[in-house]
């Protein structure tokens, strides 16, 4: 079944100041960002508006090249929006902010050669509490993507599914309310791809997290999904918002078997081949 919402969320400020509804864990208010000046300019994202409540898994999908990873480092304070303001639980958005953690595509590059697997997990939480507390963070995000016993390894010494796992657990360990995922699976094989998939929908909700998650599968997108929300080409606009309403817990067999999942996966894919500009 596809239950589909287009309306933007409200820039009215609640009572708190904060846009949109009371609570969310995100709010996008009619964000625009444009890389460059004059001729040569290139406008990425025109006027992106959506929220996102507290443990909602939304993904993002679109052409290729549609502003999706600006987007993604927009919400994350690596960018700052040319117009509009992004707010990450309740506070808006003037750099990083607090309680947010990133997972990129390339696991490679993100993690260092040089530490072994548990210093890579620990690395973010420099600075926090004793010593015992961060080794009890790192040794639960460990255990929750399946990486006890690899404690002393080195990210060269692991396939390329357990280096994403290795990167997933660094981001756990911090603890985040906000889990920002930019294709992160993307460099792995199939039956990898699924794993992970899994994964993270047993992280979300072991740990409660708000994710937001790009990917150019479709899916995918749907497969993890409670909403889908699908980008033009750029400058990008919203062109669906899209509720995934499958029964849980998904399965890798039986949820894409489901006719509801393939009536969703052909709309998205529609839309994407039917975007403004394909």
């Amino acid at each position: 079944m596809t239950d589909t919402t287009t309306t933007p969320p409200s820039s009215a400020p609640s009572p708190s100041g904060v846009p949109g509804t009371p609570g969310a864990a995100v709010v996008v208010d009619h964000v625009s960002h444009t890389y460059g000046r004059g001729e040569s300019a290139h406008h990425a994202i025109r006027d992106l508006a959506f929220e996102v409540m507290p443990q909602e898994f939304v993904s993002i999908v679109g052409p290729s090249g549609a502003g999706k990873t600006t987007l993604l480092r927009t919400l994350a304070g690596l960018l700052q929006p040319s117009e509009g303001a992004v707010w990450v639980n309740g506070v808006r958005n003037t750099g990083v902010p607090a309680g947010m953690a990133m997972v990129f595509q390339d696991y490679s590059r993100s993690l260092l050669p040089w530490l072994s697997v548990e210093k890579n997990v620990a690395f973010p939480l420099a600075g926090h509490s004793s010593a015992g507390a961060r080794k009890e963070l790192v040794d639960e995000a460990l255990e929750a993507v399946g990486l006890r016993g690899f404690e002393k390894r080195y990210p060269w010494q692991l396939s390329g599914g357990m280096q994403q796992r290795v990167a997933i657990a660094r981001a756990l360990a911090y603890r985040p309310r906000l889990l920002l995922m930019d294709e992160p699976f993307a460099s792995v094989d199939a039956q990898t791809r699924e794993g992970l998939e899994d994964l993270v929908l047993r992280i979300r909700d072991r740990y409660e997290m708000t994710i937001l998650f790009v990917t150019h599968d479709i899916d995918e997108s749907v497969y993890l999904a409670d909403r889908v929300l699908v980008l033009s080409r750029p400058p990008a606009t919203l062109v669906e918002d899209i509720r995934v309403q499958l029964p849980e817990p998904r399965d890798q067999i039986t949820t894409r078997e489901n006719p509801d999942f393939i009536r969703l996966r052909g709309h998205v894919a529609r839309l994407i081949h039917g975007a403004p500009g394909h």
